[in-house]
């Protein structure tokens, strides 16, 4: 279900600090963070954010065509390697 329109997108308060002392600065820099619920704003264009997958960070570089999209979108927390090749189950 969508947010209501009433109310802001979710941004994690640690991370938007992060992005504004960046913007400051006018340096580019990776930002760690384990928030996956936030929403990518158009403030967030041009930075890279490394998202927590459960076991590592993953650095994403954001682009406009992400904006309103949720960072954990980008972040995958599994890794499919395939189905078992010898599988005996599957032949039923």
């Amino acid at each position: 279900m969508a947010r209501s329109l009433k109310k802001n997108p979710f941004v994690a308060k640690n991370l938007l600090k992060k992005i504004y002392k960046l913007n400051i600065k006018t340096e580019k820099e990776i930002i760690i963070t384990w928030s996956r619920g936030s929403t990518i704003i158009p403030i967030m264009v041009g930075h890279t954010i490394a998202i927590h997958t459960g076991k590592e960070h993953l650095p994403i570089y954001i682009m406009d065509h992400m904006v309103g999209h949720k960072l954990g979108e980008f972040a995958f927390t599994l890794n499919f390697r395939g189905h078992a090749k010898t599988d005996n189950r599957s032949r039923r």
